[in-house]
């Protein structure tokens, strides 16, 4: 069940290779993502030290009266990956237009999971290209209801 999604990232990039990786939260982060509190829009993976970790992810505090003082929404939180697929990351990372983004979390069983994907940033032209697609899918579905 996917409890976030990055709804923008199809728009922006075209994806390469996807992943599915293991996340290390909090129990009250796990229970705002249940919630479906949370963000990640403007997020990517970084990998540091042979270790990745998703930057620039926002999950507000499921309350806010039991917080801790020192508790950030936006700690760049850790990936459980394989040895081979951080390697594969820090490759593809280091390589010119390619970025690694976060698409969407989702639980697999009682598991908290998110699905990256190495991708390309598209251009003007392409988005372009990509919603005149859209739009005449669209148009010859209409037209087949009639």
């Amino acid at each position: 069940m996917t409890l976030i999604e990055y709804k923008k990232a199809f728009l922006k990039f075209a994806p390469v290779e996807s992943f599915s990786a293991g996340l290390e939260l909090l129990g009250t982060e796990v229970k705002a993502l249940r919630g479906k509190l949370g963000s990640l829009d403007g997020s990517r993976v970084v990998v540091r030290g042979g270790e990745a970790y998703i930057v620039g992810m926002t999950i507000p505090p499921f309350q806010t009266a039991n917080t801790d003082k020192g508790y950030d929404p936006e700690r760049p939180r850790r990936l459980l990956l394989t040895k081979k697929e951080i390697n594969t990351l820090f490759i593809e990372e280091a390589k010119k237009g390619l970025t690694i983004v976060p698409l969407e979390v989702y639980t697999s069983g009682r598991l908290v999971k998110a699905r990256i994907a190495i991708v390309r940033g598209k251009g003007k032209e392409d988005r372009r290209e990509d919603l005149k697609k859209r739009d005449a899918e669209r148009e010859t579905e209409r037209a087949l209801k009639r």
